[in-house]
């Protein structure tokens, strides 16, 4: 009836499906049940599972059963079971949502760290060519100027494309390094 994935229940996508039947948006949906429109966008992207007391109120708020949220139609003379069934397959769904998370959690460190370390490299590549950075054109060149200023007795170049062309690789693997940091820090377990 509703999408299952691998034989798991997609909750997220019942949510969805079921949401949209009711011609509801994220926000009038999250409105109804007292959350944020982006708690109700997480549920239907499957990085969060709501608690059981949260399904039971979706449930109610989208006309439905929790069985048909789940995906599945429990009978209705087990209702003190369907309370440990309902708790049981929600334990799973967060353990499947917590071990997906730490997965793309340690990708995006590892992804960090390597663009850390490839800046960090290129930075310290051209602190050791420090003296070869600022060694100046021919003053006289006037391809490398971006302005002329007219001086008492020949115009006066500024090599200003010259500088920023030398140091935008220093500037891009600072920005780089100080980027990865953040990210490291953010995707940090915490």
């Amino acid at each position: 009836m509703f999408p299952y994935k691998g034989g798991i229940i997609m909750l997220n996508e019942n949510i969805k499906v079921l949401r949209k039947a009711k011609g509801l948006s994220q926000e009038e949906l999250a409105i109804k049940l007292n959350v944020v429109r982006q708690t109700v966008s997480k549920w239907e992207k499957g990085l969060s599972v709501p608690d059981a007391g949260m399904v039971i109120q979706i449930a109610e708020v989208l006309e439905t059963t929790v069985s048909v949220l789940l995906g599945e139609e429990i009978p209705s003379s087990e209702e003190p079971d369907f309370i440990k069934t309902l708790a049981a397959k929600l334990e799973v769904l967060n353990e499947q949502y917590s071990k997906q998370n730490e997965h793309r959690r340690k990708i995006w460190r590892i992804v960090f760290a390597v663009i850390l370390v490839v800046s960090a490299a290129s930075l310290v590549r051209y602190v050791f060519f420090f003296g070869s950075i600022y060694q100046m054109k021919s003053i006289g060149d006037a391809s490398t100027s971006v302005t002329v200023i007219g001086g008492a007795d020949v115009p006066v170049y500024i090599p200003i494309w010259y500088y920023f062309s030398v140091l935008k690789p220093v500037l891009l693997s600072a920005l780089a390094a100080v980027v990865s940091v953040i990210g490291l820090y953010r995707t940090r377990k915490k």
